[in-house]
């Protein structure tokens, strides 16, 4: 089973995602990846393995709330993307995240030495 549902009709939200599916999103935002590369960065990330079990169930979910588009890269792999949506919900995800944590130009100057 997923780890979010799909709701229809309405927006989804960067606070509407589990942090797995938020992790998948930013991965995604670098460029259009299949199933095996995503897995591949997010057990980087873990440092432990990802179950197949959990990460098409929430590739699927993003797809329902249309943050990833779903294609076929040859009959047995599929292709993953950021839609336009999905680049959105990252960008308020880390709009979220900056208004928190820069609180002081010293914590501004943290989050600027990591852009350089």
């Amino acid at each position: 089973m997923s780890e979010a549902q799909s709701v229809p009709d309405e927006s989804t939200a960067a606070s509407d995602l589990t942090a797995f599916q938020q992790n998948i999103l930013s991965i995604l935002a670098e460029e259009p990846m299949y199933g095996l590369a995503i897995k591949r960065e997010l057990e980087a990330y873990y440092g432990s393995e990802v179950n197949h079990g959990r990460l098409y169930p929430n590739l699927d979910d993003l797809v329902d709330h249309g943050l990833v588009e779903k294609s076929e890269l040859d009959k047995r792999t599929n292709q993953y993307e950021l839609t336009d949506a999905g680049h959105d919900v990252v960008l308020d995800q880390i709009e979220w995240v900056l208004d928190r944590f820069v609180t002081d130009e010293e914590r501004a100057d943290e989050v600027r030495a990591l852009l350089e």
